[in-house]
C-alpha cells in the first residue's frame, strides 16, 4: 500500500515539474522571440545596407569606400533606387531585411514619416550633408543656352493656357516656339522618373515657380488648389520629355551623343563630366559651385540621408559610418566631398548636423 502511495506521489511531483518546466519553456520562448524581434537587424547581417538617391549615391560611395579601407568594418552596400524608392524601402520596417540608411535629394515627406511610424520605424535621424544644384545641361558640342524658369515650364508642362480661358495640351515643338530668342531645335529633354528626388526638386523649384508666371494659372491658387497643382506639376508625355531612369551617367552619355538634347541632373554630375556637357544659365546665372552655395542659382536644393536609431546599436559600424560621413574631413569646406561637387553647409549648420550625427538623436 505504501508503495502505491509513493508511486502516486512521485507521479504528482513529475506532473508538477512537467507543468512548471513547460511554463518556463513557454516564458523563455516569448522572451527569446521578443529579443529576436528587437535585435532582428543583427541576426545575420554584418554590413551596412544603404538605398536611395542617385544624386547622393556618388558621395555615399566615396565615403563607404574610404570607410571600408580605414576601419575594421565591411564596406557598406549601397543601391541607387531614387529618393522616393529608397524611402519606401526604408519605411518597410525594422530588421535585417530592411535598409539602415536611405539617401535623399529632398526632405522626407510627412506621408513617408507616417508610413515609417505605421511599420515601426519611429526614431529617425535626419542628416543634412550639404547642397546641390539641378543642372539643365546639353552637349559641349552645342550652343550654350540661357533660359528662364518660365521658359522651362512652358517647354515641359503637360498643359498650358491658350489665352482664351482654356487649358490645352502643350503645343510647343521647338525651343523657338517657347521663346523667339531660343534656338529652332526640337524640345527633347532627358529627365529623372517620379521616384527620383531630383524630379521632385525640379518640379518644386522650376515647374511650381514657372507656372505662376502665367496669370491664368496663378489665379487658380485661390479658386481651385487641386487644379492649380495638377497644371503646375504635370509634365508632358508626348515624347518631348523622356524619363531616363535613375542613372545620371547614362543621361550624360546620351547628351554627348545627341547635340540637340538636354538633360536634368545634379550639379555633381555636371562637374564630373565638364569635358562632355555644359549647364545652361537659368535666369542669367550659371550653375557653379559658388552660385549654388550663395543661393544665386535659382535651382538648388539640400541633400540628406536618414538613419534608423533602432539599427544603430546592432549593425556593426553603423554609428562609425555616420560619424565618418559627417566629419569635417568629409563634408567641411575643405572636405574631400567638396572636390566631388558637394556644396558644403555653413560652419554653424555643420556643427548642428554633427551634433545630431554623433549623438544619433532622433530629430523628426
Amino acid at each position: 500500500m505504501r508503495q502505491v502511495e509513493l508511486l502516486l506521489n512521485l507521479k504528482d511531483i513529475d506532473l508538477e515539474v512537467d507543468v512548471k518546466l513547460k511554463a518556463l519553456i513557454a516564458a523563455s520562448t516569448v522572451c527569446l522571440s521578443a529579443f529576436a524581434v528587437n535585435n532582428a537587424a543583427a541576426a545575420t547581417r554584418d554590413y551596412i545596407s544603404i538605398v536611395g538617391s542617385s544624386t547622393v549615391y556618388p558621395f555615399a560611395t566615396v565615403v563607404a569606400e574610404r570607410f571600408g579601407r580605414t576601419s575594421e568594418y565591411s564596406v557598406p552596400k549601397i543601391e541607387s533606387t531614387g529618393s522616393g524608392g529608397g524611402l519606401k524601402l526604408f519605411c518597410q520596417g525594422v530588421g535585417e531585411n530592411t535598409p539602415d540608411i536611405t539617401n535623399a535629394s529632398r526632405k522626407i515627406k510627412s506621408s513617408e514619416i507616417e508610413l515609417c511610424a505605421k511599420n515601426g520605424v519611429k526614431d529617425i535621424i535626419e542628416i543634412k550633408i550639404g547642397y546641390d544644384g539641378i543642372a539643365f545641361a546639353n552637349s559641349k558640342k552645342s550652343p550654350e543656352l540661357d533660359v528662364s524658369v518660365k521658359d522651362l515650364y512652358t517647354a515641359l508642362a503637360k498643359t498650358l493656357p491658350d489665352g482664351n480661358g482654356n487649358f490645352v495640351d502643350n503645343p510647343n515643338k521647338t525651343w523657338k516656339d517657347v521663346n523667339p530668342a531660343l534656338p529652332n531645335t526640337p524640345i527633347e529633354v532627358l529627365g529623372p522618373p517620379p521616384t527620383s528626388g531630383t524630379r521632385d526638386a525640379f518640379v518644386e523649384l522650376v515647374m511650381d515657380e514657372g507656372c505662376d508666371a502665367y496669370p491664368e494659372i496663378k489665379a487658380l491658387k485661390k479658386a481651385d488648389k487641386n487644379k492649380h497643382k495638377a497644371i503646375c506639376q504635370g509634365i508632358r508625355e508626348d515624347g518631348a520629355f523622356i524619363e531616363a531612369g535613375e542613372n545620371d551617367n547614362l543621361i550624360v552619355q546620351k547628351l554627348d551623343a545627341n547635340p540637340n538634347a538636354f538633360g536634368i541632373f545634379g550639379y555633381s554630375f555636371l562637374d564630373q563630366n565638364s569635358d562632355k556637357v555644359q549647364g545652361a544659365r537659368i535666369a542669367g546665372v550659371e550653375p557653379t559651385f559658388d552660385a549654388i552655395g550663395d543661393g544665386s542659382y535659382p535651382v538648388s536644393r539640400s541633400l540628406y540621408f536618414y538613419v534608423k536609431k533602432a539599427h544603430a546599436e546592432v549593425i556593426p559600424g553603423l554609428k562609425e559610418y555616420v560619424s565618418a560621413f559627417t566629419s569635417e574631413d568629409a563634408i567641411g569646406d575643405e572636405g574631400y566631398l567638396a572636390d566631388r561637387g558637394l556644396i558644403p553647409l555653413s560652419a554653424r549648420d555643420w556643427k548642428l548636423v554633427r551634433n545630431d550625427a554623433v549623438s544619433l538623436t532622433p530629430n523628426l
